[in-house]
């Protein structure tokens, strides 16, 4: 078969099970509440932030592109702002990466050595995956862990540590992967109990914890320094990832490692080695957004944040158990389900369960509301959600807008499966035309 027959088909098997994914419309989004995107901070809409970054770029010796590979040119701006972020982050030394993406692929492909084992949640990161895949690390000691569940760490380690006498003896390594914010799930990490157990199990000192704060960064922990500084683990955490593109309304990401690490990164880490590195625009932006953490701006918007977070679960909750709503259709997951969750563990991203995420988050657009459908395979099959990213420029007016339109959405779908009229007047009967034109 010819190659464009081959991709032809295999783009028309996708588009069949409703999984082909397309780049959006870049104006379709223009007058829309924001409940999708990263900008949890809502920093990219910030009036001092943007002052601050073009008032830096008009005063600063070089802003266009960045001269090359960092190991070809290593510019001032690139290694002030990594001296900055070692010290904010109280880490030993800081590695600049174009992405988060580079910065776990380089991490992963790189430092686990021959006879090591890497061992990461379930939910981890693609990247940390790409990773593992390059890396010297044999198939057989990349294992998985049940998501957030320190027993079932503690069970895949004492299998390793009892199958391979050098895991006991400290002679081979085992890295242990997890994130801090999961951004499907929305739950956080419990960072103490996994550190304490892999502390307990290899006491020996060869077992790393590294930890993916890329959606925690900003918006937990002392001037946003993420959940690692939040529990005080900086001391006992093996390696972070901050990324900028998300809370921070940047680009680029850092590794924060010890000097020993970063030299060996340097040496081979192909995704830094092998690239252009962050330009000089990029890091000016950046460092402006870490002008503001330090000053206290991100602890003011991330309490905002969180606040909100906890009324969208209170309100949702509120409608989902009074309406006559089929769990089936529309659920929050278990863990975001009961009305005692601590407020402490509020977090920016919830998942809304329905098995029909395509319709609702339609029926939403019509309201104004965007909040995009999350489908396999980026979720596990029957997992399917919208997926609602709260930021700290929403109301409780939006709030109280999406979850009016989700419950107004439900109850229309289960009027219309049963044949009944969705209300001539009333603004439903447009909801069920959606949702059974996008079946």
């Amino acid at each position: 078969m010819p190659l464009n027959d081959k991709l032809n088909a295999a783009l028309a098997s996708r588009e069949k099970r409703l999984i082909r994914r397309r780049l959006p419309d870049p104006s379709a989004d223009d007058h829309l509440v924001d409940f999708f995107t990263n900008d949890y901070l809502s920093l990219s809409h910030s009036p001092d932030l943007r002052s601050r970054f073009l008032r830096r770029l008009h005063d600063a010796p070089h802003v266009l592109g960045s001269g090359g590979s960092r190991l070809l040119v290593n510019g001032h701006a690139h290694a002030s702002f990594e001296a900055r972020l070692a010290a904010f982050f109280r880490a030993p030394a800081a590695l600049l990466f174009n992405s988060g993406f580079d910065a776990n692929v380089g991490f992963f492909s790189s430092v686990p050595q021959h006879g090591d084992a890497v061992v990461y949640d379930e939910h981890i990161h693609a990247s940390v995956h790409d990773g593992m895949r390059s890396s010297r690390v044999a198939a057989s000691a990349r294992v998985p862990f049940a998501h957030n569940s320190p027993s079932a760490l503690r069970a895949v380690l004492e299998r390793l540590i009892a199958s391979h006498p050098r895991l006991r003896e400290g002679e081979s390594s085992v890295f242990v992967a997890v994130e801090a914010l999961y951004s499907m799930d929305g739950t956080l990490a419990p960072l103490m109990d996994i550190v304490e157990v892999v502390e307990a199990l290899l006491p020996r000192g060869n077992g790393y914890v590294v930890v993916d704060e890329a959606h925690s960064t900003g918006v937990y922990g002392p001037q946003g320094r993420g959940l690692v500084a939040a529990y005080g683990l900086e001391d006992r955490v093996f390696a972070r990832l901050h990324t900028f593109g998300k809370a921070l309304a940047g680009t680029g990401a850092v590794l924060l490692v010890t000097a020993l690490v970063r030299d060996y990164l340097l040496n081979y880490a192909r995704s830094l080695i092998y690239t252009t590195s962050l330009s000089y625009a990029n890091i000016i932006a950046a460092d402006c957004s870490f002008d503001l953490l330090e000053e206290g701006e991100a602890d003011k918007l991330a309490r905002k944040l969180l606040d909100l977070s906890t009324y969208f679960l209170a309100t949702l909750r509120h409608h989902l158990s009074t309406r006559c709503i089929s769990p089936a259709l529309l659920s929050l997951p278990p863990h975001l389900f009961s009305c005692a969750q601590k407020p402490e563990f509020a977090t920016p991203i919830i998942p809304v369960l329905t098995p029909h995420p395509r319709p609702l988050s339609a029926h939403l657009r019509v309201r104004g509301l965007n909040a995009r459908p999350i489908t396999w395979p980026t979720v596990p099959k029957g997992a399917d959600r919208v997926r609602v990213c709260l930021h700290a420029h929403n109301t409780t007016e939006d709030v109280d807008r999406l979850v009016g339109a989700m419950v107004e959405w439900a109850e229309s779908w289960e009027m219309a499966q049963k044949g009944v009229g969705a209300g001539s007047g009333s603004g439903q009967g447009e909801g069920v035309a959606i949702v059974q034109a996008k079946l």
